[in-house]
């Protein structure tokens, strides 16, 4: 369904530890870094897409997080969901709703939320069973 996913960011250097240890967690490697640029890329090892991207807007302009968006990233299970949350929160990222099920969406929704350090909503979760 998707393509890729952009999330603009204001300090490289910061963005990139940030989200380089949550993708790690997450089992997704690195396709290309630009500091340059500066973006950086992730990809499945199964798959070449959908991306997950971080850059400076290509506006030029400052980033902002906006309201009421967020990207949802898939664990291979909780345990890992709680691993993002915790690299995540280590990782300067905020608390947004720690690791637990979430029953109103459905049975078996185990999810995380937190904030990366420029604002991005982001939520880790996982649809299997314990």
């Amino acid at each position: 369904m998707s393509s890729h996913i952009f999330i603009g960011i204001t300090d490289f250097p910061r963005a990139l530890t940030f989200y380089s240890a949550l993708m790690d967690v997450l089992g997704l490697q690195l396709k290309f870094c630009d500091p340059g640029k500066p973006w950086a890329g992730w990809m499945s090892p199964f798959a070449a897409r959908p991306l997950l991207l971080i850059g400076r807007p290509f506006n030029g302009e400052v980033a902002a997080a906006g309201n009421g968006q967020m990207i949802a990233l898939s664990a291979s299970d909780r345990a890992a969901v709680e691993r993002a949350y915790h690299v995540a929160l280590v990782s300067g990222g905020i608390c947004e709703g720690a690791p637990g099920l979430r029953p109103e969406y459905h049975a078996d929704y185990y999810g995380a939320y937190f904030r990366d350090p420029d604002g991005n909503k982001i939520c880790v979760c996982c649809h299997e069973p314990a």
